[in-house]
């Protein structure tokens, strides 16, 4: 029996210990892989020390190039039945190939989260005005990111308030559309007997990658505004700022005499969370779920965040500790509940039913492939609903495509 072919190609090599999208990457190639497909990842990016080792998950590697026909040759020969593109930015450089030279592929853009939520948040915070779903929708970054979404056969859409923008804003048809956050095992008995008491624990703690622009303003807040008012009432107690590619400003603000410490990459997140009492996300934009509060959840540790820390992440169930949106309310909520370890345990347990209700991997992985099993049965009709997909692929393959055919001949005679 030959088995199914799945390619992905990626923006980066996927780095699970740095970022949540890395995270994401490794459990859908697990699914897949349990499901015994071929899987074979590529990208046009350099590795980094932290990149994944594919080969270790059985997972093929490809480097490829950027406006380089090699591709054209690459996925005709290797025929894939799915193509995964990681995000839209990706799709936009290769889709057009894909569906040239690999027509019969099921096409998906796993958005990670919505890139134009989190840069038209950034912008108003700047300008120091509200966010607005118009000013998101005016934004070139929207219009191509959903245009891109249009032009796949499905995409992965990691928060439910994504979802809800897309059908019920944008009345994007929901069967292009699939709500797949993060899957994660259950949290068990097993689980919970190694976490550390709340007498064990101590100081909080911040972690964040230094490439990701709403960790660095988080960390920022918390040096300017929000650290200085909690450790006024907490004087023995630090703060431990952890993340991958902190930038030198933050690496500077380490500091002893006021308990804020950078500690820079963490290799294993959690480990390191499951020491902490408390995490601190105070998230002033940003998008899709995040993974730091996945991560704090798996830990047994509450966190203070922010509405946008939390956005689309928790239903109608409480959320695993707090959430505040200025730097008193963000400070006070922490200083409560690190002292309170009747509130500490409930948040805890909050965090154990928000993983084992809206996270669980054998559900998801079951309902992710349940529909692309269902779109590849009648792929064509599937495509031929899509009018708006269509229009726009045409006029990519007539636009972008001879775009890149420029740049080709132009790499070409430089050679």
């Amino acid at each position: 029996m030959q088995h199914k072919t799945v390619l992905f190609i990626g923006f980066t090599w996927p780095e699970p210990t740095s970022t949540a999208a890395g995270s994401r990457m490794l459990q859908l190639l697990q699914v897949f892989g349990v499901r015994k497909y071929r899987r074979v990842f590529t990208s046009a990016a350099a590795e980094s020390p932290l990149s994944l080792d594919l080969e270790s998950f059985g997972v093929e590697k490809r480097v490829i190039k950027l406006n380089d026909t090699g591709f054209d040759t690459f996925i005709s020969d290797l025929k894939p039945d799915i193509v995964v593109f990681d995000r839209f930015l990706t799709e936009e450089q290769f889709g057009w190939r894909v569906a040239e030279f690999a027509p019969q592929a099921l096409r998906i853009l796993d958005t990670e989260d919505l890139h134009s939520l989190r840069t038209s948040r950034q912008a108003v915070l700047k300008k120091g005005i509200p966010f607005t779903t118009e000013a998101w929708l005016q934004s070139d970054t929207a219009k191509r990111e959903i245009a891109s979404i249009y032009r796949c056969d499905l995409s992965l859409i990691i928060s439910a308030y994504e979802m809800q923008l897309l059908t019920e804003v944008l009345k994007i048809d929901d069967n292009l559309l699939l709500h797949l956050p993060f899957m994660l095992d259950a949290v068990g008995e097993k689980t919970l007997a190694a976490w550390l008491s709340f007498e064990e624990r101590r100081d909080f703690v911040c972690i964040g990658n230094g490439k990701h622009a709403p960790n660095v303003d988080a960390i920022l807040w918390l040096k300017k505004e929000i650290w200085p008012l909690i450790r006024k009432q907490l004087p023995d107690v630090n703060l431990l700022v952890y993340g991958a590619y902190l930038p030198q400003h933050i690496q500077q603000m380490d500091n002893p005499k006021e308990g804020f410490r950078v500690r820079g990459w963490a290799e294993d997140a959690i480990a390191v969370l499951q020491k902490a009492r408390i995490s601190l996300a105070p998230l002033r934009f940003g998008a899709g779920i995040k993974g730091k509060l996945i991560d704090a959840m798996q830990a047994g540790t509450p966190s203070i965040t922010t509405d946008v820390g939390a956005e689309g992440m928790c239903g109608g169930l409480p959320w695993n500790g707090k959430i505040a949106n200025s730097a008193e309310d963000f400070s006070a909520a922490a200083v409560r509940l690190y002292r309170d370890a009747l509130s500490w345990h409930r948040a805890q347990r909050y965090g154990i039913s928000l993983v084992n209700s809206f996270y669980d991997k054998g559900r998801l992985s079951e309902k992710l492939i349940a529909t692309i099993e269902k779109i590849g049965e009648n792929q064509e009709h599937h495509r031929n609903q899509n009018f708006i997909g269509s229009m726009l692929q045409h006029h990519t393959m007539t636009s972008t495509k001879y775009l890149a055919r420029w740049i080709e001949i132009k790499n070409q005679d430089r050679h």
